[in-house]
């Protein structure tokens, strides 16, 4: 199956060169190129495509704004590129729904792999700095009332849940829930369906907006 994919940044260098390693790969296709912001949400409402690549720092609209704009307009995914691995733009980007977010100077083989997870619907956040994002959006919660969507989940979907947001995967879930892979990837989607979350990014976003965990402490 083939996975459409929009480009939007706004040095033409860096697009074509996106392109090209894009083309490069048999599932991979390109159908739009953008040079800023809003050039991408109208593209992404225009083409649809599978994944939109995002800089996160664009004229006219930045890749935030974008990012919410198509997320909420399309169902797209988003996976967002930026300089610097603690931009300060990359809270917010995750916050605004996006699926991924990677260094620009990440491996091809890192990039293809995150527009595959997103396109698969699941998350890919740079391997480099998982950790610390996780543990600097900790330290930055905007506390707010679980209410009835947490209520409706299960104790063992609240521990999945809590560990999401820790950074584990879902074999690592199984090995500390001493549970079967494949049913917690069963309490993932349950997670996901009550929550109305689109992947793990959200899930962590969720976790720590609503208090459900807490730095330093134990699930």
């Amino acid at each position: 199956m083939s996975i459409t994919v929009l480009i939007a940044d706004d040095q033409a260098l860096v697009r074509a060169g996106f392109r090209r390693l894009l083309d490069g790969e048999a599932d991979l296709h390109v159908v739009a190129e953008a040079g800023d912001g809003a050039s991408a949400v109208a593209a992404a409402g225009r083409h649809r495509p599978d994944v939109a690549l995002l800089d996160i720092r664009m004229p006219v609209m930045d890749g935030i704004e974008a990012t919410r704009r198509i997320v909420a307009a399309t169902p797209t995914r988003v996976v967002i590129l930026t300089t610097f691995d603690l931009d300060e733009y990359v809270y917010d980007g995750l916050r605004a729904g996006a699926s991924g977010f990677l260094l620009k100077d990440a491996p091809p083989d890192q990039l293809i792999a995150a527009l595959h997870a997103a396109a698969a619907g699941d998350a890919l956040i740079a391997p480099s700095i998982t950790r610390r994002l996780i543990d600097e959006f900790a330290r930055r919660p905007r506390p707010g009332d679980a209410g009835a969507a947490v209520e409706s989940l299960t104790a063992r979907e609240r521990d999945v849940l809590r560990h999401l947001a820790r950074g584990l995967s879902n074999a690592e879930i199984a090995g500390t829930m001493y549970l079967g892979e494949a049913t917690v990837k069963t309490h993932v989607g349950n997670v996901f369906a009550k929550l109305g979350l689109r992947d793990r990014v959200q899930a962590v976003v969720y976790a720590y907006e609503h208090g459900l965990v807490r730095p330093g402490a134990g699930p």
